[in-house]
Order: structure tokens, then sequence, then C-alpha cells
């Protein structure tokens, strides 16, 4: 007879502490069985449990290359979805909230891209001259959408390597669904502005003349990230005003005004490199998710360095924050029963094509 799991209304209530002793204790009893991955934008109540820490594509391959029968992916559903795809038939790949999921990749969806590739195919030979690309921070319908099409995946630290090898291929690129990584990544490769067009996925033809198609080189999606989105070129001048020799960090997701006016532009790996490497008694302004900034900030003090949110307005990834110690504690615990919740498992029709346009990403990058 096979186990009944343990239900989470068993956990919700549940005080952190508690959570933190059952999940240290469960932790144990999994072993080797059970690998944690904890992403830079992770509350640290969750975090400080993971075993291994990064952005979403080296935690993926981490947890490939260990030998866990489990996954549990502190973080958000595509996250998840990269993870089964890139890991071993054998193990299985658990969010602990299915609700976790990302805003940006949610507004580029599978029946929106194909209907904006069947519109492009009104004005040009879109399988002839354009490459799509999709961030990894995508659902993976979508790349198995790209890998159908000759096209790839990239992430934000090697997404000019990507757009490069795309360029190499085909004459346009489809970049979704991330404007701002597209746009700034395009720029600082010697395309200007007017040769990237922005897809507005609600009107026809992405609102967009024929003319303006076929000029572009970057056909750049209506998407961003909420929480990068956020901030703005006022924000670094208002904090200049105060600390002039403050140095500005931030990520390519943050608008194009945001990165013309920062010292680096670099993914989330990139940024704790910087800070860290840095000069001792520097000052930082950091555009990127809260978490990550604190953490960055507790990490680096000591060398009297001080890091900075660049938003006044305190805001964190709040699909990341839906996991909390009382999901991770109740998915582990089910674990340690030999009950599997909250499995993610791509079908293998998407699953294939998008392992294709991964494992090209990986060769290129």
């Amino acid at each position: 007879m096979t186990p009944k799991s343990i239900p989470f209304e068993n956990y919700a209530l549940l005080e952190d502490e508690e959570c933190e002793a059952r999940i240290v204790a469960a932790k144990a009893k999994l072993g080797k069985r059970c690998v944690i991955l904890g992403h830079h934008y992770q509350r640290d109540e969750v975090f400080r449990h993971a075993d291994f820490t990064g952005d979403s594509l080296k935690l993926s391959r981490l947890a490939s290359q260990s030998e866990a029968e489990y996954i549990v992916f502190c973080g958000v559903h595509f996250m998840a979805e990269v993870a089964d795809i890139l890991s071993r038939p054998e193990q299985v790949s658990i969010l602990p909230d299915l609700a976790a999921g990302c805003s940006m990749a949610d507004m580029a969806n599978l029946t929106a891209v194909e209907r904006c590739w069947k519109e492009l195919s009104e004005v040009l030979d879109p399988d002839e001259t354009i490459t799509p690309v999709t961030y990894i921070n995508s659902a993976a319908d979508l790349k198995a959408f790209c890998g159908r099409h000759e096209g790839i995946v990239c992430t934000s630290s090697n997404a000019k390597k990507i757009l490069e090898w795309s360029f190499a291929r085909k004459e346009k690129v489809l970049f979704f669904p991330d404007q701002h990584l597209g746009r700034n990544t395009g720029y600082r490769m010697g395309i200007p502005l007017d040769e990237m067009v922005l897809w507005d996925f609600t009107q026809p033809l992405g609102g967009l003349s024929v003319e303006a198609i076929r000029k572009a080189k970057i056909i750049l999606w209506k998407g961003f990230c909420s929480v990068h989105q956020m901030f703005k070129p006022e924000h670094i001048d208002k904090f200049k005003e105060h600390y002039p020799d403050t140095l500005v960090i931030s990520h390519p997701e943050a608008p194009f005004e945001v990165c013309e006016k920062s010292d680096y532009i670099g993914s989330t790996e990139s940024i704790l490199k910087i800070v860290h490497e840095a000069e001792p008694n520097t000052r930082w302004l950091v555009a990127t998710e809260l978490n990550l900034v604190n953490r960055l900030h507790e990490q680096v003090k000591h060398q009297g360095k001080n890091v900075h949110f660049m938003s006044p307005t305190i805001c964190m990834c709040s699909t990341m924050f839906r996991t909390d110690p009382q999901h991770l504690s109740w998915v582990l615990e089910n674990l340690a029963e030999g009950i599997v919740v909250n499995q993610i498992k791509v079908n293998e029709a998407d699953a294939k094509p998008a392992k294709l346009t991964l494992d090209n990403m990986l060769s290129v990058a």
C-alpha cells in the first residue's frame, strides 16, 4: 500500500523555530539521498539549509552531478523545471511551494509566443531570418519552442555570447521574456536603440509597423522583472548626493537608464564576486533583489564595505518568498517517510527540445 502524504495543513501554523528543528532532523535522516538548492534571492530562514547556493543554472548543474535521489529546489517554478530537464532520469525534482512562480516568466507564454511567430511570418520568414532566444527565466515549453526553431537559451551572464552565436546564424533575434536584459546586452554589443524594437504581445503585430520589424536587429518581448523594474536612475542620483564616491552595480534585468548610470553590470554571481573582491572601505549601491543585498552587506561589512539596496521602497521577490520553513519542513518530512510531494516533471515532448537548447547554450558559453 502506498503511504499517505502528511498534509501541509499540519505545518502551516508552525513557528519557524520548530520548522528549523524538523528540517535539520529530516535532512539528517535523508542524508545524501536529498540535496537542497538555495537561490540567492531566497529568504535566510530557508537559504541557511541549502547544500548548494547560487543562481538557477549553476544549482541545477550541481544537483545533476550529485548523488542525490531528490532535488529540493528552494526557488521558483522554472528553476525546478530546469533541474528536472538537466538531471538524471532517476532523480526527482521538487518545488516546496507550487505557487512559487516568476512574474517575468509568466509574461511570455507559449500561446503568445506562437502567435508572435505567426504574425512575424506575415512580414518575413522567421525560420529563415530570426533566432528565438529565451532567457532561462522562462517556462520549459518556451525553451522547447526555441529548440524546435533552431533557437537557444541564455542567462544574464552569457547573454552576449548567446546573441553573438545567434547573429552568426541569422540576421535577427526574438528575445523573450525580459526586454531589459536584451536591450542592455544588445546596446553594449553596439546595436543602436532604434534597431531594438519592443513587441507588445497585447497588440496586433506587436504594435509595430512593418518597416520597424524589417529594420530591427532585436525584437524585444514586453516583459520585465517586477523587482528590477522598480529601480530608477533618480535613486542613484539621490544617493550620490549624500555619498558621491559610491560605486553602483546593477543586474542587467534593471532598466536601461539605470544600467547606463552604473559602474558595473552583472549577474547575481558577478555582483557577489565584484563586491567581495573590491577594495576595503568602499560603498556600493546595488540594483538587485533585497535578500541578496542584505546578505552581501553582512558578508563584507567586516572589511569596512557598505552595501545598500538601490530602491527606497523595500521590495523582495514575492514569489521567491513563498518558499518558507513551513513548506520546506513539510517536503522533507514527507521525503523522510518515502513520500514525494510537489514533484516537478517536464513532459518528454518539451523536455527533449528544451534540453537541446540548454546543451547548446552550455556548449556556446
